[in-house]
């Protein structure tokens, strides 16, 4: 199937199969970012230990690799579940709802790039002949350092992913054909998440905002799964959209 049938396809599925699907993909995504993270990554990073995680990594290369690409499947379910929550919200502001695209697309990019970060220290550790000048410690360190940047990357996408959720509560907030209180639990996760411009204030945090976001995402998923959208409202909202001259 070609990338303009999936397109086509897409644009033809209803209002309610649409914000079923993004509930999905949003249920997907989150289900594989965490395991990657809690059940992977973090398992097998030690902080300030880098002898220990070098010894993770090349004792469980099988379950890294495997990370690495649950890691590269999150971004592609986020990646389509960011172009369905476009198509369901243009109907409220179409500048918006691009604008909010856009940043969350940037942020999957960013935070796919940063990706190679964490594929890096296996191929620092790989035993490769021309790294045979550096020794043992200086490997393990110069990993675990790719694995820091990797954490700094995730870090600078979680400002994008902020922005988008701001902006996608906003458009919750005005349409018409999703609760409004959806709206402002995605513009809460959203602005806990933009204090990751400052790193630090961000990582110290995080448990806080990621409590927060969880009850934000798990109430929107479940809302679009269960409920879908007003169809009604929703095509009532569109044809608005399509009549005026300001979008």
């Amino acid at each position: 199937m070609s990338t303009m049938s999936v397109t086509t396809s897409i644009a033809e599925m209803s209002p309610g199969r649409k914000a079923r699907a993004a509930g999905a993909f949003y249920l997907i995504t989150m289900l594989l970012g965490v395991f990657a993270t809690a059940f992977i990554s973090d398992r097998l990073v030690v902080s300030g230990d880098a002898a220990a995680t070098a010894s993770n990594i090349l004792s469980h290369q099988t379950l890294f690799r495997l990370g690495f690409a649950l890691f590269m499947i999150e971004m592609v379910c986020q990646i389509v579940m960011t172009m369905l929550f476009y198509d369901l919200l243009k109907p409220v502001d179409k500048s918006v709802a691009l604008l909010a695209t856009a940043l969350g697309v940037a942020g999957c990019g960013i935070k796919a790039l940063t990706r190679l970060f964490y594929f890096a220290p296996w191929l620092v550790l790989g035993g490769v002949k021309y790294l045979s000048v550096f020794s043992a410690p200086q490997l393990d360190a110069v990993a675990l350092l790719f694995l820091k940047v990797n954490e700094l990357g995730a870090a600078i996408a979680m400002v994008f992913f902020g922005f988008n959720a701001v902006l996608t509560g906003y458009l919750i907030i005005r349409s018409t054909f999703l609760p409004r209180v959806l709206g402002w639990l995605s513009v809460v996760g959203g602005l806990g998440w933009l204090t990751y411009l400052s790193p630090p204030l961000g990582y110290g945090a995080f448990l806080y905002v990621a409590l927060v976001a969880l009850i934000g995402s798990l109430a929107t998923i479940g809302w679009l799964l269960v409920f879908g959208v007003n169809e009604g409202r929703w095509r009532e909202q569109a044809t608005l959209a399509e009549a005026s001259i300001w979008r």
